[in-house]
């Protein structure tokens, strides 16, 4: 375990108080090694590696008093119990804190939400899609991706090696948590009905089936199965080197039924695949129609099928839109650039923090 940090010089808290990992987690997790070079910030909860910075439960009343080198700290949250500890911090126990919260969600807000929302000092929307929902002025700071871990290969085929795969294999792939609203189920049903025709072509589908959902995961490979496609569709689990298991990929596709933001299609595109996806969460904001790869309607079983049919047909426009989408994530969805974005909106509220203090 690492040593705890410097209260003094935190000037930024980024709490996480869900320890099962998530899309907000992940978000956390690749942001702040960034951020920490540029400001002092450290998270705080479970469920986070050890490499970041961290304080512990028993620095949090140290929280009361002010930082080193300015008036405030800013708390970041992204969830409603993080905004509610924060409200508490700073309206109770008069912490010197202001507060910023950043909203992914794409729904009409419950009364409590709207209620913790018009308390922060700062709103930041993922998307210009979850800024409609928001009834508070805030901010669009779209999520970036870490272009140094999301790369393509030097070799497919290699990299399909490394992993036990065939690398005479087109490989499309499926990855987040399996379970209805992700559409997983959409996918493999597309991929029974195409690959018998595209022999060339095999499916992944990576990603946990938590308790809830075994049964979900069950079906479907027993779907798989009666259709003898056990062998050319694989069901390979959770992953922490996921960005592996992107690289032998030809095409991607994203089947959710509901998403807030959506990373999946920024992995995909960074490594270098196009993108199939519903046009759910923030998907037409990432992918260019028809350059970077197609959007299709969500739920729709016939349009994927199409949607794929046309993709898996023509690897040249593969390719091409391979290539497209590298380019795209380098221009528009660079990590650094989120990072520098947040960095602006704490530095509002924190005036002359500089990187010169950072932990």
């Amino acid at each position: 375990m690492t040593a705890p940090v410097d209260l003094s010089r935190v000037h930024v808290v980024v709490p996480n108080f869900k320890k099962r990992l998530s899309g907000v987690t992940s978000t956390i997790i690749q942001l702040v090694p960034l951020q920490e070079k540029q400001i002092g910030i450290a998270t705080l909860g479970p469920g986070l590696p050890d490499h970041l910075p961290k304080l512990r439960w028993w620095q949090v009343p140290g929280l009361l008093r002010r930082p080193k080198t300015a008036m405030v700290r800013v708390w970041h949250a992204r969830r409603n119990p993080e905004m509610l500890a924060g409200v508490i911090l700073r309206d109770i126990f008069r912490a010197p804190l202001k507060l910023v919260f950043t909203s992914a969600s794409q729904r009409q807000h419950t009364g409590w939400t709207k209620f913790l929302i018009r308390r922060m000092d700062a709103v930041i929307a993922t998307s210009v899609k979850t800024s409609a929902y928001l009834k508070v002025p805030n901010s669009v700071v779209m999520h970036g991706i870490d272009t140094d871990r999301f790369c393509p290969p030097v070799d497919r085929a290699e990299a399909a090696r490394q992993l036990g795969l065939d690398p005479g294999q087109l490989y499309v792939g499926c990855f987040g948590r399996v379970r209805h609203q992700k559409g997983t189920d959409l996918f493999v049903d597309a991929m029974i009905t195409l690959l018998p025709d595209h022999p060339r072509w095999s499916a992944i589908v990576a990603g946990r089936a938590t308790a809830e959902h075994k049964d979900f995961e069950a079906q479907l490979r027993d779907r798989v199965k009666k259709a003898g496609l056990a062998e050319r569709i694989l069901f390979v689990g959770e992953h922490k080197d996921i960005e592996r298991w992107y690289q032998p990929l030809s095409l991607f596709i994203a089947p959710q039924r509901w998403e807030g933001f959506g990373l999946t299609p920024l992995e995909a595109m960074a490594t270098g695949v196009p993108v199939i996806a519903t046009d759910v969460g923030a998907f037409s904001e990432l992918i260019e129609e028809n350059v970077t790869g197609a959007l299709i309607v969500r739920n729709d079983l016939e349009a994927m099928i199409a949607a794929a049919k046309h993709w898996m047909g023509n690897e040249v426009a593969l390719e091409k839109a391979g290539k497209a989408a590298l380019d795209h994530v380098h221009t528009h969805f660079q990590l650094a650039g989120e990072a520098r974005q947040l960095g602006d909106i704490y530095h509002e509220f924190l005036g002359g923090e500089t990187e010169d203090n950072a932990i």
